[in-house]
């Protein structure tokens, strides 16, 4: 991911934004990381897809996360079954 100071930002809004409009941009401050530029398009993709760090609760599960959860579980412990096995 490429990064711009706010300088650069301000110097060169162009270029930053169409880099940002294929990718998202990290825009520095005080030579920390501060804030993200990203297209429209990526953002609501983003949005999309939800809080993507959201703690459940216990029934609180969307199904189709719980389902996607238990196969993976499922699919890790045929595999640690499977080196037990060999």
């Amino acid at each position: 991911m490429r990064q711009f100071s706010t300088v650069e930002l301000t110097q060169q809004i162009g270029t930053v934004t169409h880099i940002a409009s294929k990718e998202p941009v990290v825009i520095t401050q005080h030579r920390k990381p501060r804030f993200v530029l990203m297209s429209i398009e990526d953002f609501e993709r983003m949005q999309a897809q939800g809080r993507p760090r959201r703690v459940y609760g216990v029934g609180e599960t969307p199904p189709e996360l719980a389902d996607l959860l238990a196969t993976e579980l499922e699919r890790r412990i045929n595999d640690k079954a499977t080196d037990y096995d060999d």
